[in-house]
């Protein structure tokens, strides 16, 4: 680096100063080191604390931290530390978390952003010890772990950052015994009560049917630890319930995903061809096109998802071949089934999107059209189906 300070002199243009506040990160973790040579070190740490406002959130804690280190805790605090904090996304679900997730490179990278983000805040706290923020980094921890629910972390070097940022003075979470308790209306488990499968901790409870009332939909879950004076571990879950119903009645149910499906008769005019909504009095004829359009939300990111389409006996669609496809910044692969139409989904950023497909009435008779559901292959539990309808179709 002091080979470089001392080309950079001899330099008339502004050189790129962000390997530089690599090094100076770097280098805090040996403080205790001395160095031969300052000035070099001087001039980039100065330069750092003296033009932070042009560099990236990321590359500010990075500063933060190294500040913090060389025990510059009043520029942390009247500088960066409001910066980052007051670009924070607060969700009453999901935690607390940033939009602009830039790190050193020109593409985004959440894992690590948040990891980096949480080590600062973290850093700066062990000296401060602020309850408040001693609450937000919780909440910052909360929405990392949840990036684990519906998609993955993407490389070796995030997961590392990941575990080393929940773990970030809370090693206590390591050998805490937690435990669950489960109420079901008045039934009672109690996970630590009951045998579970070893390295898992997998339970499985069975109730007879005599046994089951409406009271058991009301659900309680309390989680605990050993030491009752500290329950800081973090942890999520999901309850599923499943039951039986005849296509035609089944209504609409969503999550943070959610489906609409609608079918439309397409006809041609003099304008040229246009849409109607088929309604379930509606008679239809052999011979008409109609286009399935689904319409899929979700209020997060999410990592392979599968939708599945069922389609009414009596059509047959247009689209026969399985392939890949873009549309709308979202890439899937369709394929066609005998009863259904699929689609893989390997990432599905929030949003709003929109599938279409058409299909052909081929048979007459009340056919039921069957619904659209969609199911997160990391997180079961995100889940959604349309409401099921019927369409009617004459011999003539």
């Amino acid at each position: 680096m002091l080979t470089q300070y001392q080309e950079q002199l001899k330099q008339t243009k502004e050189p790129n100063y962000w390997y530089a506040l690599e090094y100076l990160y770097m280098r805090s973790f040996y403080t205790q080191i001395p160095l031969k040579d300052r000035t070099a070190w001087e001039y980039y740490y100065n330069r750092a604390l003296n033009h932070w406002q042009q560099y990236s959130l990321f590359h500010q804690s990075l500063i933060g931290a190294i500040a913090i280190r060389n025990k510059n805790l009043y520029f942390v605090k009247k500088n960066i530390l409001p910066s980052i904090l007051e670009n924070t996304v607060e969700d009453s679900l999901k935690g607390i978390y940033w939009k602009n997730t830039t790190t050193s490179f020109w593409y985004n990278n959440p894992i690590e952003f948040q990891s980096s983000m949480i080590n600062f805040v973290t850093e700066y706290n062990e000296v401060a010890n602020s309850n408040s923020l001693a609450a937000q980094i919780r909440k910052m921890k909360q929405w990392l772990l949840l990036q684990k629910q519906t998609t993955h972390w993407k490389t070796t070097v995030a997961t590392a950052d990941a575990c080393f940022s929940l773990l970030y003075n809370d090693t206590l979470s390591l050998k805490l015994n937690n435990s669950v308790t489960i109420q079901l209306g008045k039934q009672l488990i109690e996970t630590d009560k009951e045998k579970s499968t070893a390295g898992t901790g997998y339970i499985k409870k069975r109730f007879d049917n005599k046994f089951i009332n409406n009271d058991m939909g009301n659900i309680t879950v309390t989680a605990s630890s050993s030491n009752s004076n500290t329950n800081t571990s973090l942890s999520y879950g999901a309850v599923y319930w499943q039951y039986f119903e005849n296509l035609d009645k089944i209504t609409s149910a969503g999550s943070p995903l959610a489906l609409q499906k609608q079918l439309f008769l397409e006809k041609t005019t003099s304008t040229g061809k246009v849409l109607e909504p088929v309604q379930e009095n509606n008679l239809l004829k052999i011979g008409d096109k109609l286009i399935v359009r689904i319409i899929l939300k979700s209020d997060r990111d999410m990592e392979y998802l599968h939708l599945k389409d069922m389609r009414a006996s009596g059509t047959e669609p247009l689209n026969v071949l399985s392939t890949y496809k873009w549309q709308d910044g979202l890439g899937y692969y369709e394929a066609t089934k005998d009863a259904s139409t699929n689609f893989f989904i390997s990432y599905l950023p929030k949003g709003t999107y929109v599938f279409e497909y058409p299909l052909f009435v081929t048979h007459s008779g009340t056919f039921s059209v069957g619904i659209a559901s969609i199911q997160c292959m990391y997180a079961p539990e995100f889940t959604s189906h349309s409401e099921g309808i019927s369409v009617r179709v004459s011999g003539q």
